[in-house]
């Protein structure tokens, strides 16, 4: 898969190593929206705690997950870095990035509320589409603030 993924980059200009390595951060990030998305669903849904709240707690798990594989599996020639530091440097772009989601959230939360409240047969909550959108945004913010800084001593 990541083979393949690799080759059709490369028609595109892509590096061979640097698309297999946003192949990983793609894989990482789908884990980590995994623990977001299912972290803050749960928060939501059993706990009733308000959406900032839930969405920073479900945030910072993922973040958490995210590190560790990007540390270990996307970027295993980084750790030459000093762990602390790089630590330290994702933990400010993943701050910046619970910021824009938060914002996100909590500005189109009530804009999808509104637009699915009359044809919401389903009872979606306007939380998930708004979640969905400041994931997407916040991922590319993510890869490459986190690519250029905080893994930026690999090739």
């Amino acid at each position: 898969m990541i083979a393949l993924f690799v080759r059709v980059a490369s028609n595109f200009g892509i590096k061979p190593k640097e698309a297999e390595r946003f192949f990983k951060f793609m894989v990482v990030g789908t884990i980590g929206f995994v623990v977001d998305f299912g972290t803050l669903t749960l928060l939501k849904e059993t706990t009733g705690l308000a959406t900032v709240v839930a969405n920073t707690i479900s945030f910072t798990l993922a973040v958490i997950s995210n590190f560790t594989l990007n540390r270990f599996w996307t970027y295993p020639d980084s750790r030459s870095k000093n762990i602390m530091s790089q630590l330290g440097q994702f933990a400010v772009v993943s701050i910046i990035g619970l910021v824009i989601n938060n914002t996100i959230l909590v500005l189109l939360e009530p804009v999808f509320d509104s637009l699915l409240g009359g044809f919401n047969t389903l009872a979606i909550p306007g939380y998930i589409p708004a979640k969905m959108i400041a994931t997407i945004v916040v991922l590319f913010w993510n890869f490459f603030v986190n690519r250029f800084w905080t893994y930026g001593d690999v090739d």
